[in-house]
């Protein structure tokens, strides 16, 4: 099982320069995301795969937490170093952090 971090943790990261992958679908993306995270939905697994750099811990955010931590647990199964943002977006968001609105590629 993959760990899960605070926002805390994960925007100290983000600062650092983490690799953040937003599981969310792309109309949810659109809306808001963590400047910098790629896109990587659900609905498309191996959409994620080729955004995943081996050898560095990857953060995976969602909407709250739960689609990111069973997104963070299957790359773990494949030996990824994938960390599950809690509180996700929508925490991220109401902590006052900064946001990006608009498309990006999967």
């Amino acid at each position: 099982m993959a760990r899960e971090v605070g926002l805390e943790a994960f925007a100290a990261a983000w600062s650092a320069g983490a690799v953040v992958l937003d599981v969310r679908e792309p109309e949810e993306y659109r809306l808001g995301h963590v400047p910098g995270a790629r896109l990587a939905p659900l609905s498309v697994p191996a959409a994620a795969l080729p955004h995943v750099p081996r050898g560095r811990q990857v953060y995976v955010i969602c909407a709250s937490g739960s689609r990111s931590q069973w997104a963070a647990d299957r790359l773990a199964a494949t030996g990824l170093d994938a960390v599950s943002v809690a509180g996700g977006t929508r925490g991220w968001v109401d902590s006052g952090r900064p946001v990006v609105a608009g498309s990006a590629p999967v």
